[in-house]
């Protein structure tokens, strides 16, 4: 997966996808609305992949905010090699990094710091005007462009009277669902992987049970939450389910978990961030590990655009 150390890859060196590298401290961790950063769209662009769930959250932002024409985006390949994430403008789905023309994700790093160590991944969020990055964490980026451009559209995904529980929902998904397919799948023993599914399953069994009765993971309001539940939910039947080995029951096994990922995905033009083609390539051609072949499964053949009878519970999605 390799790393810069010091400005310079070394692909020998590994994040290893079984641990909460994301915990590690990161350099660029800065909100929009600092000095160098003010709540001017126009200055931020995004770097992202498809294929990556936690990029997937900002896209998801960008998108409810209304903010496609404001903040543009440069998406890497869903196949992350040793040179690690790489600009293949000729392949469906990718462009070319619009601002630094760069081959690889990496070079983005080192235009914003030359002896930059540390991880190089997606998202990113960079400030055109001060020529750095602003932000490499999703949760963070999620809640700095919510905050900074609610007015924006009129549409607030992070209101001030609710970010405490939207903070506390976005924690209890991460480590048992979020990142819990992840240790399903990076399990180094049977127990190991034994007890990361019984997580897993825990886990979509208690968001089962808590929208039986609410809309969105909030009530009635569409917010951030929901929108780091929905990548994992999305990604579920065609990667996690085989190729973490979360077998124990699909997405659509789940009345109402399936019902609401149809609720999401049908809302305010959110189907036009999930692509399934760069998920499945990025999961089965990425993790040799994992799936040594490289093949990429045919299907499963999930309509996400199935009727749903969510929109008869309280709540109306946000109209960007």
């Amino acid at each position: 997966m390799g790393r810069l150390i010091g400005g310079e890859w070394l692909s020998d060196v590994t994040n290893d996808d079984r641990v909460d590298f994301d915990y590690e401290e990161t350099e660029f961790r800065s909100a929009i609305g600092a000095d160098r950063h003010p709540a001017d769209p126009e200055r931020y662009h995004l770097y992202v992949s498809w294929a990556c769930p936690w990029a997937h959250g900002t896209l998801l932002t960008r998108k409810l905010l209304g903010l496609d024409d404001a903040i543009g985006i440069s998406v890497v390949d869903p196949h992350r090699r040793d040179d690690g994430w790489e600009f293949t403008p000729e392949k469906e789905g990718c462009t070319p990094d619009h601002l630094h023309g760069s081959d690889y994700l990496r070079e983005v790093y080192t235009a914003a710091d030359p002896d930059y160590t540390g991880r190089v991944s997606v998202p990113v969020l960079w400030n055109e005007r001060a020529g750095t990055i602003v932000n490499e964490e999703s949760d963070e980026i999620m809640r700095t462009l919510a905050d900074a451009f609610a007015d924006y559209r009129g549409v607030d995904l992070y209101p001030e009277g609710h970010r405490d529980e939207i903070d506390h929902y976005i924690g209890e998904l991460y480590r048992p669902l979020n990142r819990g397919v992840y240790h399903a799948g990076f399990a180094e023993s049977q127990s190991e992987y034994e007890d990361a599914v019984e997580t897993v399953f825990d886990a979509l069994d208690r968001w089962e049970r808590h929208l039986s009765d609410r809309r969105y993971l909030l009530g009635d309001r569409l917010s951030l939450a929901d929108l780091r539940l929905f990548p994992t939910l999305v990604r579920f039947d065609a990667v996690y389910h085989t190729h973490f080995k979360c077998t124990v029951r699909r997405l659509v096994d789940y009345d109402n978990l399936w019902e609401y990922a149809r609720d999401i995905y049908q809302t305010g033009g959110i189907a036009g961030t999930v692509n399934l083609d760069h998920i499945k390539e990025h999961y089965y051609r990425s993790h040799e590990e994992i799936n040594p072949t490289g093949f990429v499964p045919v299907g499963p053949d999930v309509d996400f655009e199935a009727p749903h009878d969510r929109d008869e519970l309280p709540g109306m999605p946000p109209t960007a």
